[in-house]
């Protein structure tokens, strides 16, 4: 079963809250529900006392502009248990990416992350050997769970005191590595798209009509965002070990009417659905007057000129996560929930 003792160091754990998932423009011109402050407050006190019940030792938190995990603790009377971090704030992605690294220097191995796919984009960048159990607080997520926090909290313990062994019963996900004009460049957990016609910077949802090309590791019917776009013709979920090309360019060769955004429909023209197999790259030269946007899990980012060369390859080597209902079940069956 993979099941041995925890050693005699401190188990550590580290919670990452984004504190604007589930916040963003995006519900101005969709019908997304939003994620509050004291949601996400609730979500952190129940985290902790879960992990601190299963063993772990030592939970990190870090400080943010909305004092959520400030108050998620403030009341608890194992607060010496828990540490909470500070550094100067940018109010950008950036802070993630400081708080996963500052976690990571003091010892945390295993994480949970509150946020959406773009959240969790940014710790497997950071740290992509992390082991990571992802809350969805966001809006198009494909990536994170949607679990009670008790249960995660309780996953994550068992799998950082090491009574469980994460090797042996989590798995690493999947990830698309992009490589322009020979150089790495930037990396997606759920869907990697190409649109046109659109600028960095954006947060509004994607348009249909700005869509050229779409790669997903994760093609599923029962989503949201890019995922049912190539989902609604050639399914591929977690455990499948390919991952999917989507061309909306002419001629259309099938037609979906899918939800781009929480109850924001869009009819999207394919001409071509393919499978693309774990460490196949994908390989073209853009072509077009007018500048390309790589967006990654949502977010754009890079813009392309005429005459670059862009490579594109699938692998399962991001972080590893955490199954909280698979997780529960085997500590059960070991008998690692009795007194």
């Amino acid at each position: 079963m993979g099941i041995h003792t925890s050693g005699c160091k401190l188990i550590k754990l580290g919670v990452i809250v984004n504190p604007m998932s589930g916040r963003d423009v995006r519900r101005v011109t969709a019908k997304a529900s939003t994620s509050g402050h004291h949601e996400k407050q609730q979500l952190v006190t129940r985290l902790v006392l879960a992990a601190l019940e299963h063993g772990v030792d030592k939970v990190f938190l870090g400080n943010e502009p909305f004092r959520i995990n400030e108050r998620a603790i403030e009341n608890l009377e194992e607060k010496e248990k828990i540490q909470q971090l500070s550094y100067p704030l940018k109010h950008t992605a950036e802070d993630t990416l400081t708080l996963t690294n500052m976690m990571w220097a003091e010892g945390c191995r295993v994480f949970i992350v509150l946020g959406g796919d773009g959240t969790n984009r940014i710790v497997a960048k950071a740290q992509p050997d992390a082991i990571i159990l992802p809350l969805s607080t966001g809006t198009n997520n494909v990536f994170p769970l949607r679990v009670e926090a008790s249960v995660a909290g309780a996953a994550a313990g068992l799998i950082a005191n090491r009574k469980i062994n994460y090797k042996n019963h989590c798995r690493r996900c999947k990830q698309i590595k992009v490589t322009i004009n020979g150089e790495a460049r930037d990396l997606a957990l759920i869907d990697m798209v190409l649109l046109k016609g659109d600028h960095i910077g954006s947060v509004l949802p994607f348009s249909e009509n700005n869509l050229s090309q779409l790669f997903l590791t994760r093609a599923e019917p029962a989503s949201v965002g890019m995922s049912p776009i190539g989902g609604f013709i050639l399914p591929c979920h977690e455990e499948d070990d390919f991952g999917v090309m989507v061309d909306c360019s002419k001629p259309t060769r099938y037609r979906v009417r899918v939800p781009l955004s929480p109850g924001l429909y869009g009819d999207v023209n394919l001409s071509k659905v393919e499978r693309l197999e774990l460490g196949q790259s994908y390989q073209q030269t853009y072509r077009s007057i007018d500048p390309g946007i790589l967006a990654f899990d949502g977010d754009r980012s890079i813009s392309l000129e005429e005459g670059d060369n862009v490579e594109i390859t699938i692998r399962r080597d991001g972080p590893w996560i955490i199954y909280p209902e698979k997780i529960l079940h085997i500590a059960a069956q070991s008998g690692l929930l009795t007194r």
